[in-house]
């Protein structure tokens, strides 16, 4: 029983998953419902909580306003616990190169926009006009994205590039090394959340939340669902403890 694990790690997606997914990323906000039970799940003894985002981590900790004790990783694995990645000098030098290209594609279109990174640039189109999206990441794809020493990940309306190579399951894997967890639980909604269910082991659950295929075991339909389930795995430790 996940509850009754000596050491817990829950790791959880923060856009789509523990808020509702918006026009506006700033805009985002935490379910109450949610923000309480990980707070809860936090305080418990041998229990570690944690928000795994394609944010950048100053982005996630501004908007996210997460509870304390929650540990913070952004840049899809590439910025834990408000350490910066170290980029070399040829690292930052393709980083300035990615930047000045994907402002040029983008350009002027309105609904698209650029979020910078410590280690790379996240196109996001979601807001822009259909036709007009498609264009720009195909654009993405077909150039910046190909370079040598980009890794590209793609998500719902967003192409993330980055300068140094990691994933969200690397950071799951990263996470569970450092907290010595007996069991993991992720919960998440967007493509980029796979490499994390793809992480996890026999004993640890995975919640996919949406539709879309999956390698999560189990599926919930909307943010309030996750609150749900987070508040009541609080509960059944709380109990245990």
């Amino acid at each position: 029983m996940l509850a009754a694990t000596p050491r817990l790690l829950v790791a959880s997606d923060f856009d789509g998953t523990l808020a509702p997914i918006v026009s506006h990323p700033s805009d985002a906000r935490g379910l109450p419902a949610a923000m309480s039970a990980l707070r809860d799940l936090a305080n418990l003894p041998d229990t570690t909580v944690a928000a795994v985002s394609g944010r950048a981590l100053a982005d996630l900790a501004e908007v996210a306003q997460l509870p304390a004790g929650v540990r913070l990783v952004g840049s899809h694995g590439a910025e834990f616990d408000g350490s910066p990645p170290p980029l070399d000098p040829a690292q930052r030098e393709l980083h300035a190169r990615l930047s000045a290209a994907l402002e040029s594609i983008v350009g002027d279109v309105s609904g698209a926009w650029l979020e910078g990174k410590p280690a790379g640039v996240a196109v996001h189109v979601r807001a822009a006009e259909p036709t007009a999206g498609q264009r720009i990441l195909a654009e993405v794809r077909a150039g910046p994205a190909s370079w040598n020493g980009v890794s590209a990940t793609e998500g719902k309306a967003v192409i993330d590039l980055g300068v140094v190579h990691v994933d969200k399951g690397t950071a799951l894997t990263a996470l569970r090394r450092q907290t010595d967890a007996t069991r993991v639980a992720f919960f998440g909604d967007d493509v980029t959340d796979e490499k994390a269910f793809a992480a996890l082991g026999d004993g640890d659950v995975g919640v996919k939340v949406g539709p879309g295929e999956t390698l999560a075991r189990y599926r919930v339909a909307a943010p309030a669902d996750v609150a749900e389930l987070l508040t009541t795995l609080a509960a059944a430790r709380r109990r245990r403890h």
